[in-house]
């Protein structure tokens, strides 16, 4: 009886799509938040990445690394961004202040579209109590701050105003939910506590009749028209 010669055992070939470790994987979202203008997505940041990287993983980690730091990982949307902390904003106001100031106008009607979103144009005047003008709402669409939502389904089907991701990103927040209550905003400075003096209204005077009305205030109710206009 002859002796069988022993099989080599098969021999575990080493995978060559080995992931990197998770620290360099960290070091990898960091560069591509860091070097991105827009923010970066978990798709994004996989199809990218080597293979068998666990994004998700690597950007738990940077985030819990950036905590309580100046700059910090945000959610915007459904991707990721480093953004200024929210208790830091004060340092940045100033200068966008300075380059473009919006009219009390123009302020509270965005604020309105901000906590009663999606709102009519009857109901921002309703909530302010004076009509609204075209060039207001016509200057937050163009700062890209509140866009057109859907139709009413009411008499008229009048249009409907809604914030927009850009201004979600420009405050920091990833959805209209994280909006701060009164309290916080009057705390930032951002509300006054009492009423603006009569100075802070400048007022007109109709050419033709004589009477008063506020700057904000519609010359001809067909004054809206390019703002409603149906685009179908």
């Amino acid at each position: 009886m002859t002796d069988t010669p022993d099989r080599p055992e098969p021999q575990t070939e080493e995978s060559l799509f080995r992931a990197p470790p998770l620290a360099e994987q960290e070091r990898m979202v960091e560069a591509l938040l860091f070097a991105s203008a827009e923010p970066v997505s978990l798709s994004e940041m996989e199809a990218r990445m080597p293979h068998g990287s666990d994004p998700a993983e690597a950007l738990h980690l940077l985030r819990r690394r950036y905590e309580g730091r100046g700059v910090q990982v945000t959610k915007v949307g459904d991707a990721w961004a480093f953004r200024t902390a929210a208790d830091l904003g004060f340092l940045m106001a100033r200068e966008q202040v300075e380059q473009r100031k919006l009219s009390r106008a123009a302020i509270e009607t965005l604020a309105i579209v901000a906590y009663h979103q999606p709102v009519t144009r009857a109901e921002i005047e309703e909530v302010r109590g004076v009509s609204v003008s075209r060039g207001t709402v016509d200057q937050l669409i163009e700062l890209d701050w509140i866009k057109f939502g859907r139709r009413r389904m009411t008499p008229g089907r009048p249009v409907t105003y809604v914030v927009t991701q850009d201004f979600l990103d420009h405050f920091g927040l990833e959805s209209a939910r994280d909006l701060p209550g009164l309290k916080e905003l009057r705390d930032a400075g951002l509300l006054e506590s009492r009423p603006p003096e009569a100075e802070d209204a400048p007022e007109a005077r109709d050419e033709n009749t004589g009477d008063m009305f506020s700057d904000d205030a519609e010359a001809a109710p067909d004054d809206d028209v390019s703002v409603f206009e149906d685009d179908a």
